[in-house]
């Protein structure tokens, strides 16, 4: 258990954690297994694109061990608005904006995500978080991405506070292996795409379902 008095801030990765990401692909990808008569489409098409996250976080691993994190996924971010392909429509995790307002008044928010810019800040807009969180590192921010742990030092630098003073909230080994390298402490929920064995052995110091359980967890 992390002591609540331990901690200033809380960082939150977005996809999987506090947006729920999958819905869009999941949807897509039942209606397409509909159509080829698959029995129990949308729940076999969520465990595929389930399966599929291990791989693109396995994938982000090596271009970190390589240094070509950050410029290979910006490069398609910058086609994905060059093709005007349309903005992706947000869902947030449920109990999520609830959890956010009970915590303000005591921790600093902050965002750290893989996610250009305008797509976290787009999210945020949509459901009003821009305010709660004072600082939101995207994948502009810094050279190296998650799993390196430039990102959470990044924004532990920019809101002045010792790595042992923040948690990093996240959804897969990923986020966990991130956190540990920081420094700060790591909290795994499990509303994405991350198994509780394998977010425990990346090093989570605590589990939840949702973020939505972070106020009664932390006493607020």
């Amino acid at each position: 258990m992390i002591p609540p008095q331990a901690l200033d801030a809380l960082l939150f990765d977005l996809d999987g954690t506090i947006l729920d990401s999958d819905d869009e692909g999941v949807e897509a990808l039942a209606r397409w297994l509909e159509r080829l008569r698959v029995r129990n489409a949308r729940h076999r098409a969520r465990r595929i694109v389930m399966r599929l996250e291990t791989p693109a976080n396995a994938l982000t691993t090596v271009l970190d061990t390589v240094g070509l994190d950050a410029p290979l996924l910006g490069l398609g971010e910058r086609l994905r608005h060059r093709k005007n392909r349309p903005a992706p429509r947000f869902q947030i995790v449920p109990g999520t904006q609830e959890a956010l307002r009970r915590l303000t008044p005591r921790y600093r928010l902050a965002v750290v995500t893989t996610r250009g810019r305008r797509d976290a800040c787009a999210f945020l807009e949509d459901f009003g978080l821009s305010d709660p969180f004072e600082l939101v590192v995207t994948r502009e921010s810094t050279w190296r991405l998650k799993p390196h742990a430039a990102p959470i030092r990044y924004a532990v630098q920019q809101l002045g506070l010792p790595p042992d003073r923040c948690a990093m909230v996240g959804d897969t080994p990923v986020d966990m292996r991130s956190a540990r390298k920081a420094g700060v402490w790591a909290i795994g929920v499990l509303c994405g795409f991350g198994e509780r064995d394998e977010l425990e052995r990346a090093g989570a110091h605590l589990i939840l379902d949702s973020p939505a359980q972070l106020p009664e967890v932390l006493g607020e």
